[in-house]
């Protein structure tokens, strides 16, 4: 079973995907952690990388590239990012993408409380950072990943615990692959 969870910063989602991993006993990729080991390789902050890499495309292809030969690598592997489960489509490899959403306070008084920061700043950081990032998507996918359309699975974790939500998409994922094999024995 391959899933992608995508979702804005805060929204639980790095945190979903390590339960719904351990739940259905598979590995997990962080598509941040590999962004993050991408500054590291060229010895650059992330902060300056990811400024970098709103006006060089090739960064992300070379993110895409790897995160492309991780989620096709197994059968059965959780993959975080944002833009994951809507790229995994378009390449036509079978996921159940997932998208979890939180109301924009409550994603920023999580990162607040997670990084010991004022919650004002971490809006201010949390907006940048997302301006960044849709500037890039829209610009080298030509897509929002924010798009509903893109998706199997929407759930907003505002009034959630992150347990309640890994529940949901194990369940929804399971649904679907049991829907799946239905239809294949019957055809």
């Amino acid at each position: 079973m391959r899933i992608a969870i995508s979702g804005p910063p805060g929204s639980g989602k790095t945190t979903i995907c390590m339960l719904v991993a351990k739940r259905l006993d598979c590995d997990f990729v962080l598509v941040g952690q590999v962004f993050r080991q991408l500054a590291t390789e060229r010895g650059m902050p992330l902060e300056t990388f990811q400024r970098l890499a709103e006006e060089d495309e090739t960064i992300d292809r070379e993110l895409d590239a790897r995160m492309l030969a991780t989620a096709t690598s197994k059968d059965d592997i959780i993959i975080e990012g944002r833009m994951a489960g809507p790229m995994l489509k378009a390449k036509h490899v079978p996921v159940f993408a997932v998208y979890v959403d939180a109301d924009e306070r409550v994603r920023a008084e999580r990162i607040a409380k997670r990084e010991d920061k004022d919650v004002e700043a971490v809006l201010r950081e949390m907006r940048a950072r997302m301006r960044s990032e849709q500037k890039r998507y829209l610009a080298y996918y030509g897509t929002d990943p924010s798009k509903r359309e893109l998706y199997d699975l929407w759930i907003d974790s505002s009034d959630l615990t992150a347990e309640a939500v890994a529940d949901m998409v194990v369940e929804s994922a399971r649904r679907v692959r049991a829907d799946d094999a239905h239809k294949v024995k019957k055809g």
